[in-house]
């Protein structure tokens, strides 16, 4: 299995756990307002992955794996904002820190490596 379809793969089991904490965030906190945030950008990930998919460049696939990126970034912070406003425990933290974190290494090791194939002169990306 190539890396993109690793990291995709990877985005939906993360996109399900994010709508599960929404549901448990909801449900049982009764928060409403974090808990929309990281729904968005935490299902954003694999949706703009899926946006890559059918990109019309290299440039434009390099496009959205950034945005993927940084929605991961912003995911990881409204998961600490959570932890730190008692939303979520330390092991509800620890456990989609970790995935998120993992995706987020691999959109970086993928959007650089992207990167410089586009940089290099006559690459065939």
């Amino acid at each position: 299995m190539d890396n993109t379809a690793t990291v995709r793969e990877k985005s939906m089991c993360f996109a399900v756990r994010i709508v599960r904490l929404y549901q448990y965030l909801c449900d049982e906190k009764k928060e409403y307002t974090l808990s929309k945030q990281i729904l968005r950008s935490g299902t954003s990930i694999g949706a703009n992955l899926a946006e890559a998919a059918t990109a019309i460049s290299r440039k434009d696939f390099l496009s959205k794996l950034y945005i993927s990126l940084k929605e991961c970034s912003e995911t990881l912070y409204w998961l600490e904002l959570m932890r730190k406003t008692d939303y979520l425990t330390e092991k509800q933290l620890l456990s989609l820190h970790k995935d998120c974190e993992e995706l987020r290494k691999m959109l970086s090791s993928s959007t650089k490596t992207i990167n410089s194939t586009l940089q290099t002169p006559h690459s065939k990306l």
